[in-house]
């Protein structure tokens, strides 16, 4: 490892940093340090670093804004690459509209931005804390829209070493899942969206209606996001609050008294007290409904 720092610090002196906490960099205020990590600031940074640690037999973890994952305690082996490629360009064919984005732009950001002009397609994302990138490989969605429903294509670098462009059927799309989900090491660059043309004040409105709905229903401590993914049929929420787990704590890590598919983070709160807590919902769910949860969020780091 000694000799593959040194390396890391003769080719990026002033972008590399070693043995950095990932607490701070998510959303969830939870993880271990990082062997190392970079912060890509373009497209072709993103691709310089990746193919460097390739090079090296690191391996890599591309980070968005910290949301939907939870970092391991012992932390992350390897690169982490927090990823601020975020430029986008539009170009209008009449009333449809194709966004290039790259896969560090924010994805609420780009929903306002373009609804505010009349652009619908995205207003469901206006209050979901995601990167293009990481939504692309999640299927990131709320309010029964997701960004399958806009995606035309993606740019990936292969863990081959290829560039190409992925068709949305070669993602494999399901909930809250993709090829690029299961199966690591392919890297989204960017995403080709299409939105359609409305009234920019129905645009508007559809995105105040899910930010009213978001502040009535989630909890603003830190969270990472919803923990399980929805039975199909039903609710993880529902369920869990029906099993009389709405309150329940391990340390510092609470089942939130307002929806209970979040757990938040009173302050010091570790992995391992949210895997404990996770259990511990998983258990009660299966006895009381026979109901198997199924993570929505995805683990990161050394597990063993």
């Amino acid at each position: 490892l000694a000799l593959i720092a040194a390396e890391l610090r003769a080719a990026f002196p002033r972008s590399l940093l070693e043995n950095e906490l990932l607490a701070r960099n998510t959303t969830f205020r939870i993880g271990g340090a990082a062997d190392f990590l970079m912060r890509a600031e373009t497209r072709e940074e993103l691709i310089e670093f990746s193919k460097r640690a390739r090079a090296l037999g690191l391996p890599i973890f591309i980070l968005g804004n910290g949301s939907n994952i939870l970092v391991a305690d012992a932390g992350v082996r390897g690169l982490v690459i927090e990823n601020h490629a975020d430029e986008f360009q539009t170009r209008a064919v009449g009333d449809q509209l194709i966004v290039m984005a790259e896969s560090g732009a924010s994805l609420p950001g780009l929903a306002n931005r373009l609804a505010r002009q009349g652009w619908s397609g995205l207003e469901w994302a206006i209050g979901v804390p995601s990167t293009i990138g990481a939504a692309v490989v999640g299927n990131a969605g709320a309010h029964h829209s997701s960004i399958a429903d806009s995606l035309v294509r993606a740019e990936i670098f292969g863990a081959d070493g290829a560039i190409e462009w992925w068709d949305k059927a070669r993602l494999e799309y399901e909930y809250r899942n993709s090829v690029l989900k299961r199966e690591r090491g392919n890297i989204v660059l960017r995403a080709e969206l299409q939105l359609s043309r409305d009234d920019p004040a129905n645009c508007i409105a559809r995105m105040s209606r899910y930010t009213e709905h978001r502040r009535r229903t989630q909890p603003t401590d830190p969270s990472v996001g919803s923990m399980f993914k929805n039975p199909e049929g039903d609710f993880a929420g529902r369920l869990i609050e029906g099993a009389g787990l709405k309150g329940s704590r391990v340390g510092q890590i609470e089942v939130s008294r307002v929806h209970a598919n979040f757990f938040v983070n009173h302050g010091g709160g570790t992995t391992a007290d949210v895997i404990r807590l996770v259990e511990l919902v998983r258990e009660k769910v299966k006895r009381e409904f026979d109901v198997e949860l199924e993570l929505e969020i995805q683990l990161v780091g050394e597990w063993n």
